[in-house]
């Protein structure tokens, strides 16, 4: 996105309530990767807020009032003009960057299309879905994907990042998922499944998890193993039978997915225990990337005291090549304490 290029090397200082009722504090606010982020007088990070779902309460005035989401459950207040001018310039980049209504010939091969699925809706919900999915192009799955990051981590506490360790998780991503990924792995300080995966490749990896590993591959298989939940069930598809007919089809049509549903995805998201895919889909994800199985299999089985049974070592006997390094590992490691 230009505008947000344009500004990613903008800071400013702001007052930040953790809850609306909250004391305010002093932070720093910078751009992120379509995030806001906020962070202490160290340069910790201590929230990261979805640019998309951002919401000004007090239009034309200075200090403005921001929260991530409708119910405020967090305020900042910036008096910075140009600071608040480039928050308005990107909110306005991401509103114009959505999909509307007059813009169909990019989501459908024609408004015929679009008529008939709406005329079969009540006896093909199975059929809107699968149309849905296929046309929902990768920049808005990454926008809803970070929207509901943004409600995630009110839940898990706030993305861990520092530049040494984002060069890290990156590096991770290529080793896992192969080279030129698009897949992003976002690091929280509690999430009870280990890692789960969000529509958009973002990957959410607890970091209580990696603290009590002792291999790279820990991490590695919890990452596959999210993969693979996500290859039987796209992310996406789980967020629209949840939500219903009506979603699907204002998606389809619009682009659009209400806050609300995604607040209450997230939700759900969160408090699923860790589920443990299709066997032969998870054997093959740990085969393709090369991952042993082993280390995975007894960081779950310490985690939730059940192991899950998938035989015998695909790698037996074979040379596994490196995950990470013991830097981009140790740095992964202590991400939130820095």
């Amino acid at each position: 996105m230009t505008a947000l290029d344009r500004y990613v090397r903008l800071e400013s200082e702001a007052l930040w309530r953790a809850e609306p009722d909250g004391q305010r504090r002093d932070v720093t606010i910078s751009f992120g990767d379509a995030t806001l982020v906020i962070a202490d007088a160290t340069g910790r990070p201590l929230a990261h807020w979805s640019l998309p779902a951002l919401i000004r309460q007090n239009p034309d005035e200075v200090p403005a009032l921001y929260a991530p989401d409708e119910d405020a459950s967090e305020i900042l207040e910036i008096s910075d003009t140009t600071m608040i001018e480039a928050i308005e310039e990107v909110r306005a980049a991401l509103a114009k960057s959505r999909p509307h209504p007059g813009k169909l010939r990019h989501w459908l091969t024609g408004g015929l299309i679009a008529t008939t699925l709406a005329l079969a809706v009540f006896w093909l919900p199975g059929a809107l879905t699968r149309q849905t999915l296929a046309v929902v192009p990768p920049q808005k799955r990454a926008e809803i994907g970070m929207e509901m990051l943004g409600y995630v981590q009110t839940k898990t506490g706030p993305a861990c990042q520092a530049s040494r360790t984002d060069v890290a998780a990156s590096r991770l991503a290529q080793r896992v998922f192969g080279p030129g990924t698009s897949a992003q792995i976002i690091i929280v300080s509690d999430l009870q499944q280990g890692a789960v995966a969000l529509p958009g490749r973002l990957f959410v990896l607890d970091y209580g998890m990696l603290q009590t590993a002792d291999d790279p591959a820990v991490a590695a298989g919890y990452l596959l193993a999210a993969q693979a939940v996500a290859i039987d069930k796209d992310p996406l598809e789980a967020i629209l039978n949840d939500a219903g007919m009506a979603t699907t089809f204002r998606l389809l049509t619009t682009g659009d997915v209400p806050s609300a549903i995604l607040r209450a995805s997230a939700n759900t998201v969160v408090q699923t225990s860790h589920t443990i895919p299709n066997a032969d889909t998870l054997k093959g994800a740990f085969t393709n990337a090369a991952v042993p199985l082993a280390p995975y299999l007894k960081a779950v089985d310490a985690r939730t005291g059940t192991m899950p049974d998938l035989g015998p070592e695909p790698l037996e006997d074979q040379e596994i090549p490196l995950i990470l390094d013991d830097s981009d590992w140790v740095s992964l490691q202590n991400v939130c304490n820095q």
